[in-house]
């Protein structure tokens, strides 16, 4: 099992500092990032944090699904890595595949 965890549902009021508090009562923070919107530096309202282990990020995950923080039911689980876009189509993903329109 992996030790990155996935956090969502965060009220956009939390930075990284609260975040790594929340979690450190269950082990090592390795690190702890609230995703930002690059344009208005604002929460994106999710984030990852790293445990010392993953029985640490598992006992987190326990603990700290569903819990209320700041007003808000947050998600925990188990961060799953990135999968490669799939669809057939090439790279880029969703959309129309035929941009221009025949006019």
């Amino acid at each position: 099992m992996s030790s990155k965890i996935y956090v969502g549902n965060l009220p956009y009021s939390i930075n990284d500092d609260n975040l790594r508090e929340n979690f450190a009562a269950y082990g090592d923070v390795a690190s702890a990032k609230v995703m930002m919107d690059r344009d208005s530096g604002r929460s994106k309202g999710f984030g990852f944090v790293e445990m010392g282990s993953s029985e640490q990020a598992e006992a987190a995950i326990q603990g700290l699904n569903g819990m209320s923080v700041g007003g808000r039911s947050i998600i925990v689980n188990i961060s799953k890595p990135k999968e490669a876009s799939s669809g057939g189509y090439g790279g880029g993903g969703g959309g129309y595949r035929n941009e221009r329109s025949s006019y």
